[in-house]
């Protein structure tokens, strides 16, 4: 008797081709998001700067201080991963870079929902919902229109793939 696959155990898994017929790149957030972020970001620079030069925030390695650079250090690390974040569509996966990467096996997805603010995708970009066979869930975002199109022509053949087999 041959054993039997494990692919056989569960439902087919999902296979998707990006129109390009290649692995898709494109920034996760757009432009004047990244400006916005490094704006927000520099503020509070300056008045970290401000506020030390004054000796508001105590001077040395005060508690205050202290507690004033670790928050903009988390502050500036999640701007970095921000401005360089790249999400990627392939025949295999989704990956995008951020403070941890997140990456998705298509095989393996359920369920796919892109969420967008319609009129507003130059400032918040689409991202796209995904949920796997397990449970396991990320977000996909996708400043680039290339790519956001590819992610509403995968929520399409997904549902349709998972619905009618």
């Amino acid at each position: 008797m041959d054993p039997t696959p494990v692919e056989s155990l569960g439902p087919p898994p999902f296979r998707f081709l990006p129109s390009t017929g290649a692995a898709m790149r494109g920034p996760a957030f757009s432009i004047p998001f990244k400006l916005l972020a490094t704006a927000i970001v520099a503020g509070s620079a300056a008045w970290a700067v401000r506020l030390w030069s004054q000796g508001q925030l105590g001077s040395g390695l005060h508690v205050n201080l202290a507690w004033f650079l670790a928050a903009l250090a988390m502050m500036a690390w999640s701007w970095w991963c921000m401005v360089t974040s790249v999400t990627t569509l392939d025949t295999v996966q989704l990956h995008q870079t951020w403070v941890w990467n997140k990456r998705m096996e298509l095989r393996e997805l359920a369920y796919a929902k892109l969420i967008r603010v319609r009129g507003l995708d130059w400032l918040i970009a689409p991202r796209l919902y995904v949920r796997t066979l397990p449970g396991k869930f990320a977000v996909f975002y996708a400043a680039d229109p290339a790519l956001a199109a590819e992610f509403e022509r995968l929520v399409a053949e997904l549902k349709a793939f998972r619905n009618f087999r």
